[in-house]
């Protein structure tokens, strides 16, 4: 059985950033091999790791209407095409679903992720699945066993809105959930340095998620100066501030988890 984190929340929120940081706590502390799977339209959990992106599941559903060999199949032509996709590093493997050329819906592409999640479950004992902004792949029923979703927001009511909008909506899939927990990021202290988790949130939050199940990551400017100069977040020293709160975090709801 694979131990799998999915990632959801509305976009601009540091969700991927989050995801990045996971996996480097995941890899430090010996849970590997680890399944990387960049399920957002907009791929940019490479750069957050710093590996290269060379192909992705959508580029494959494209080239399968036009490119298929003579001669072969297009399933024969499609796994050699998502295999072509697979990023291989050390201690874990990164897929991207991508964007698709051209009109068109994500449904395509969304199959195919599904069918390779299936397919490469058993091969990866951990998989964290960075999910689009909003609840598309949920609603769509991309994932179907989570062991822990990490929803990501900022302080803002809106995106605090559409975190519990998506907490509400697994509830009514046939998804199973064993955990959720709502990650507060990019939170900053108060004038009267109280800290973060003792401020209050919207009633919704509360009732939704549970006081339980809230973190607060707080503003780290190292992450906007690694993103200009193009640097993985991963690569963060050790005394950053998002770090030390994600290292807390991750200390406690992976513990056993190995």
């Amino acid at each position: 059985m694979s131990f799998t984190i999915a990632l959801g929340g509305k976009g601009g929120t540091g969700k991927t950033t989050i995801a990045g940081l996971l996996i480097r706590y995941m890899l430090e502390h010996g849970m590997k091999p680890l399944l990387a799977i960049d399920a957002d339209a907009n791929s940019n959990l490479n750069e957050v790791l710093g590996v290269p992106l060379e192909g992705t599941l959508s580029d494959a559903r494209e080239d399968m209407k036009t490119k298929v060999p003579t001669g072969m199949t297009k399933d024969i032509f499609m796994e050699m095409k998502v295999e072509q996709a697979l990023i291989e590093s050390e201690g874990f493997d990164l897929i991207a679903m991508g964007r698709p050329e051209g009109a068109g819906c994500y449904c395509a592409a969304n199959n195919l992720l599904t069918t390779l999640i299936e397919r490469l479950i058993d091969n990866y004992p951990y998989i964290v699945i960075d999910n689009e902004a909003g609840m598309e792949h949920f609603s769509r029923l991309t994932q179907k066993d989570i062991d822990l979703l990490l929803l990501v927001s900022d302080p803002s009511r809106r995106g605090l809105s559409a975190a519990c909008r998506i907490a509400e909506l697994v509830k009514t899939l046939p998804i199973r959930v064993s955990r959720t927990v709502l990650v507060i990021n990019q939170v900053r202290e108060q004038a009267s340095g109280e800290a973060a988790e003792t401020r209050r949130w919207p009633e919704e939050v509360y009732r939704i998620i549970g006081e339980d199940a809230i973190a607060c990551f707080p503003e780290d400017p190292l992450i906007s100066q690694f993103d200009l100069e193009g640097k993985p977040t991963v690569t963060l020293p050790e005394n950053a501030p998002v770090l030390l709160a994600a290292e807390e975090l991750f200390a406690r709801l992976l513990n056993g988890a190995k």
